[in-house]
């Protein structure tokens, strides 16, 4: 039965400077709603991820939210980005304070709705799973595995203690957490989803949970535990509802991820979907009084090497680097015509929100000179000796590159096979350059060249992109994964030398000649400015690779689109001197770059 808009407005619309203070709130599942200090309560939330705003930004981000008619921030949190070695956590460094994030959440006047994991997809790195964990070789993930759950639960345990003073049941602002993500579209141990609220009880963590899959009765069947309310990942219809309700009747049901935007692959046309549609579907939760949760409502960037990748029905599919996800909130935090439409909606139902914060300053730069500073093939690192290539989990080494070398002995030139290719290689045969593979492509054969030389200096050097986040492909350990044939020939004794371009790496360039017939080039430049403000920077003159900014490395570029221009924050620029590093794959000439207020012209 519908209620009338009067008993709506006065049983779930509460000021929302005042719906999160301290201690102020009880909040529990009831039958068919969720219950705020005994009254329905409905969710109108907006999500984002600390991980993927400088966190110079969040309060602004936050605000957007609100000024959108949000009440509740929806937030994942990424076990890898914390963790990156076991029992190595960092929880306060650049945007990993997740803490401060949801006291931020707490200070604007909203709820959270915290999204942990262990695994969360996000079309994030590995789904957010440690890589560490691909050090043991037959390791399986998401699943009573012991290797894999003693990990879990000592990150659960970390980070339950940093949570408990957050719940609202200590007066803090986080009404639910959800136990893994979508667990029923991959597996079907309950036992597993048990045991991850059992550890979260554990550890002191007593609010309510949920689980969220697709409105499908095998997912609900697989992926919901009794108990848990039911997020529906999207809940657009009365269809979607009612499947919900054969799982458990009793508990609140609501769409956990209702899309605004979509995610972008390397080689794609930019993710436009129609915005009649959205607004269509949360027009249906409105007036129906159903929660729901915006999946995103600003997306932000995959800086670094944190981008994940998809292995659909095209194989291989890395995502961009930007996350701007076509979001209500744009990558540079500007509102678009899709968060106006959907401020407008939401205010028809609950009221006028806040009046919308100020953009964040955004600049042009002139073109920066570059220059070739190095190579890869400069200093390089000491190698280890490996009989057969292995993956770069192998080594320890988790992001980055690495080179395989090795002296051809009876086969010297024909067919070269990489069995198999984990992400993008460059092949060279005695310092020069032969070819590129690419797994994006379905490439892994390439056609080495006659020489005279009596041992062949064969060089491969590899490029991990992000592991696969979504699908029953998820062990995805990068670099060369099992061996390598010329003519059928299997190659063995190689030289294995890791280059996991991480900050320690890039701060110890040093200034080498570059020879032009090799690839995997280094190039520097510095730029002045009397003010920062947020700038892109526009990659469309070079190929493959990475940009670094003052040490700050803005992720992967490629000339394969639909992504040309890398999102740079005001706060990762000085007022003064500032340092430019580019890492190409392919470019031996430097290129001058320039500064953009957009992601597009």
């Amino acid at each position: 039965m519908k209620r009338s808009a009067l008993l709506a407005l006065v049983l779930i619309v509460a000021p929302l400077a005042a719906l999160s203070r301290p201690g102020l709130h009880t909040f529990v599942l009831g039958e068919h709603d969720f219950l705020l200090d005994g009254k329905p309560f409905q969710i109108i939330s907006g999500e984002m991820h600390p991980a993927r705003i400088p966190r110079e930004y969040w309060r602004h981000r936050i605000r957007m939210t609100k000024a959108m008619g949000c009440n509740t921030v929806a937030a994942y949190i990424f076990w890898n980005y914390h963790e990156s070695e076991p029992g190595q956590f960092d929880f306060t460094t650049e945007n990993r304070d997740v803490a401060q994030f949801i006291r931020i959440v707490q200070e604007e006047g909203m709820f959270v709705l915290l999204r942990p994991g262990p695994y969360v997809c996000a079309e994030w790195e590995f789904g957010g799973l440690p890589p560490y964990l691909l050090r043991v070789p037959d390791i399986k993930v998401r699943c009573m595995d012991t290797r894999y759950m003693d990990a879990v639960g000592r990150y659960i345990g970390h980070l339950a203690a940093l949570l408990r003073p957050l719940l609202v049941t200590n007066g803090g602002p986080v009404l639910m957490v959800q136990i893994e993500n979508e667990y029923g579209s991959y597996g079907n141990d309950t036992t597993y989803l048990e045991a991850l609220r059992g550890m979260w009880l554990k550890g002191g963590v007593d609010v309510p949970f949920y689980t969220a899959d697709g409105a499908t009765a095998y997912m609900l069947d697989a992926g919901n535990i009794d108990g848990a309310a039911i997020g529906l990942d999207s809940g657009s219809n009365d269809g979607d509802f009612r499947e919900a309700g054969k799982r458990n009747p009793r508990v609140p049901a609501f769409s956990s991820e209702t899309y605004p935007g979509w995610l972008t692959h390397w080689g794609e046309k930019w993710a436009r979907p129609d915005t009649a549609s959205l607004l269509a579907e949360v027009r249906y939760l409105l007036s129906n009084r159903k929660s729901f949760n915006l999946y995103v409502v600003h997306g932000g960037t995959n800086f670094g090497f944190t981008a994940g990748a998809n292995s659909g029905g095209k194989g291989y599919e890395p995502h961009v680097t930007s996350y701007d996800y076509d979001a209500p909130v744009n990558e540079q935090g500007r509102p678009t015509a899709k968060f106006f439409a959907l401020r407008n909606l939401i205010a028809r139902f609950d009221g006028t929100p806040p009046s919308v914060p100020e953009p964040v300053p955004a600049m042009d730069i002139p073109p920066v000179a570059m220059r070739a500073y190095s190579t890869i093939w400069t200093g390089l690192p000491p190698s280890l000796l490996s009989v057969q290539p292995k993956p770069f989990e192998a080594y320890g080494q988790d992001y980055g590159f690495m080179v395989y070398r090795t002296r051809l002995i009876g086969r010297k030139s024909g067919s070269l096979t990489v069995t198999d290719l984990h992400d993008y290689a460059l092949v060279f045969l005695n310092g020069r350059y032969v070819g590129k593979l690419d797994r994006r492509e379905g490439e892994n054969t390439i056609n080495l060249p006659e020489t005279d030389l009596r041992r062949p200096v064969l060089e491969i050097l590899v490029e991990g992109m992000g592991r696969i986040n979504y699908g029953p492909s998820l062990i995805d350990r990068k670099g060369i994964t099992e061996r390598v044939t010329l003519n059928g020939m299997t190659l063995m004794n190689w030289e294995v030398i890791g280059l996991p371009m991480n900050e320690k790496y890039i701060a110890g360039l040093r200034s080498a000649p570059v020879d032009t017939a090799r690839r995997g080039v280094f190039f520097k430049g510095s730029f002045d400015l009397n003010a920062a403000a947020d700038t892109y920077f526009d990659m469309s003159g070079y190929v493959k690779g990475f940009v670094w900014v003052n040490g700050h490395n803005l992720g992967r570029y490629w000339n394969v689109g639909p992504q040309t221009r890398l999102y740079c924050p005001a706060p990762w620029l000085n007022r003064g001197r500032n340092e430019i590093v580019v890492f190409d794959l392919h470019c031996n000439e430097p290129k001058p770059l320039r500064g953009m207020k957009t992601l597009e012209e």
